[in-house]
């Protein structure tokens, strides 16, 4: 049997830009993704602590250490600059294996959104 399991986890991340009309996703500090263990292109959901919105992206990579957390496109008009979100992947793996993984979880400071 297979389930689907959480990933990885980016808690509580701010909202750095909101951009309507780039092709639609999210862009990620590309330090935030490494330590979060998320590729670009890998489908991810978004929840917005501020409104409670919840959509599904896919992650484009950002530029190194500049914190950048930016909903393109559509999910622009989800989440504003300044909102707190949390970025979730999830795997789907065997019922066995998934009783021994550990998913990879960061909480990045929510002013600067670098890692702490």
């Amino acid at each position: 049997m297979l389930i689907e399991v959480i990933k990885s986890k980016i808690h509580q991340a701010r909202v750095t830009e909101a951009n309507l009309y780039y092709v639609g996703s999210i862009t990620i500090d590309e330090d935030l993704m490494d330590a979060a263990n998320l590729i670009e292109n890998e489908r991810v959901q978004i929840v917005n602590i501020n409104n409670g919105e919840r959509l599904d992206t896919y992650v484009i990579k950002g530029k190194r250490g500049s914190g950048s957390i930016c909903l393109n496109g559509p999910a622009a008009r989800k989440c504003t600059v300044g909102d707190v979100i949390i970025i979730m992947s999830y795997a789907t793996m065997d019922f066995e294996e998934a009783k021994n993984f550990k998913p990879s979880i960061i909480f990045p400071d929510t002013e600067t959104n670098r890692l702490v």
